[in-house]
This record gives structure tokens, sequence and C-alpha cells, in this order.
């Protein structure tokens, strides 16, 4: 008899009949939730999960009882209780290396576009309103041969600084919880307490986890640390930043932009100060957004389910110590 897998989202045909040669398969409707009341049948047949934003919870997997791994179409699981899955010895894997060049791209863009004033100098031609040479007040800042501080030296991190150092000559500063010593020869990369990076960098780029040690990680006195002319960049998690002070930071001048593709509630709220302000480059959680890397993401996700579900270990495995 066939393992049973509930497919939620994100995948193609192709992925879809490649999963459905080796399981059943049940796809749910995109208004259909696992939570829902009326999945509670599915679920107790179910050995594997595959999909994006899933609502794991305790509950949830007490209606499971046959579950085995569940796949995960994002590097992120913060709203996943990995505790909870591996005291119930089930796998739980992610997507992580296929995207890390293309939310990179993200950082990078959100970089140059808040510091070049990008967003805002195009809505003036669009709207009509160029009508002579913008003069300093329209000015942007200079990116090449700044500093760049990296809060968070992972492998999105590492990608967003080679950009900086080899394509724009920037010097690099990370702070991160161990050393990097491979990528510090490679990129002339040095390492600093948190304080001391907000002090010395132009350009301040997150990409730390959401945990709870990086939760408001970065808030008022962070940010009163920072440059007034820097720049501040968040392409980790929303949760990461007090927005509040973020917001108060930008309101008063104490920093000179932000770009951002993480909030702290998604979508961003149309009430939010952050939609107004001109030195605000705000961008809907598009970090991995392109056709090539959600395919690879959806890809890597089907090939971990795959392989946890037929008694091999996954590609991408996060709790490792549940793979006998």
């Amino acid at each position: 008899m066939k393992k049973r897998l509930l497919v939620q989202g994100r995948l193609n045909d192709a992925q879809v009949a490649e999963l459905s040669d080796l399981f059943e398969v049940t796809e749910l409707p995109k208004s259909s939730s696992l939570a829902d009341a009326e999945n509670s049948a599915l679920l107790a047949e179910t050995h594997g999960i595959i999909g994006s934003g899933l609502p794991i919870t305790a509950k949830l997997l007490d209606s499971a009882p046959n579950l085995e791994a569940v796949a995960t179409i994002s590097v992120g699981y913060d709203t996943i209780p990995v505790d909870e899955l591996t005291k119930r010895g089930i796998m739980l894997c992610n997507t992580p290396d296929v995207l890390t060049e293309t939310t990179a791209d993200t950082g990078f863009a959100l970089i140059m576009a808040t510091a070049r004033r990008v967003v805002e100098l195009a809505e003036l031609v669009k709207s009509d309103n160029w009508k002579a040479g913008i003069g300093p007040a329209l000015f942007g800042s200079d990116v090449h041969g700044k500093t760049l501080g990296m809060v968070g030296f992972g492998r999105i991190g590492q990608a967003v600084a080679r950009r900086g150092a080899l394509g724009f000559g920037m010097k690099i500063l990370y702070s991160n919880a161990s050393p990097k010593p491979e990528v510090e020869s490679r990129l002339g990369a040095e390492r600093r307490e948190l304080n001391e990076l907000l002090a010395e960098a132009d350009f301040v780029c997150v990409t730390v986890p959401l945990t709870p040690e990086t939760e408001r990680l970065i808030g008022a006195s962070e940010f009163a640390l920072m440059k007034p002319s820097a720049i501040f960049i968040n392409i980790a998690r929303g949760k990461v930043v007090d927005e509040a002070a973020l917001i108060k930071a930008l309101e008063n001048g104490v920093i000179q932009g932000a770009g951002l593709d993480v909030f702290e509630q998604e979508p961003l709220p149309a009430s939010s100060p952050l939609t107004k302000m001109t030195n605000v480059v705000a961008l809907p959680h598009i970090g991995s957004a392109t056709h090539e890397t959600r395919h690879a993401m959806a890809q890597r996700a089907v090939d971990n389910i795959r392989l946890a579900l037929q008694g091999e270990r996954p590609i991408s495995l996060v709790n490792e110590e549940t793979y006998r």
C-alpha cells in the first residue's frame, strides 16, 4: 500500500505527477488549510505533508498519528514547532541553498534602490513632475567604496557581501556567532561585535534567522548607534526588528533610509507609516520570488519528502536526530 501524502500549494503538475507515482497524493484546494476541521480525517491517514506556510501545531500533529515527515517549501521554519516534531520522531525538511543567490540579489537591489532613491525618482518621472534637472535635494548616495555591515553571515549574508566586495569595492564587516576565516580571506571581511558594526557601517543588512534570541535584535538603541547617513536593509524576518523603533528612526533622521522586504505584519497594512515614506523602499516579501528559484525550491521539497518517506535521508533535514 502506498503511503499517503498531503500537498498544499506551490507544486506544478509535473512535480505532483512525480509524487503520485510513488505515493497516494491528495492536493488541498487553495482555499483549504491543513487546520480546517474537514481535513482531520485526511490527516489521520497522512504519512507526509509538503507545502508552504504550513500551519503546523501540536494540536494538528495530534490528528496525524502516522505522520513521518514535513517538507516546507522555504528556508525559514520559525512558524513550525521543531521541538514538537522532533519529540514525535517526525522529520522536518526545508529548502536552503537553492534560494541563496536570488535572495542576495534582492538584498543588493534594495541597497541600490534605497541609496540611489530609485523608486522615489522613478515616480517623479511617471507622475510628470520631472520638469528640470534634479538638484541636491534629490541626490542619492554612492554605494561603491562604502562599508557594508552584515548582521548574520550565513549563506545569504555571505552572498550579499560577495556582491558588495567584488562588485562594488565595499569594505565588509560582519557580526556572527562564529568567525568565518575563509570568507574573511576571500572578501577581506572583518568580524565585529554588533554595536561596533552598527557604528561603522554605511549600509546595515540583516540576514539572521528569526529565533527567540534574534527577535527584536535591532531596536531603538541599535538605530541610535548607526550613522545619520546609514541605510538599513532587512531581508531576514520582520520580527528581527522593532518596527515602531525603525519608523521613529526614519521619521527623526536617526538614519537616512531603509530597504525592506519583510515586516512584522504581512501583508504590510496600508496604515503603516512605512508605506508613505519617500526614504523607504518596501517590497512584498519577494526575496526568492523568481520563476526559476520558486521551481527549484518546490523541487527540493519534492526530493526531500520522497527520500524521507522512502526511508532515506532527505537532502535538507532540519532535525537530524529524527533520521535513523
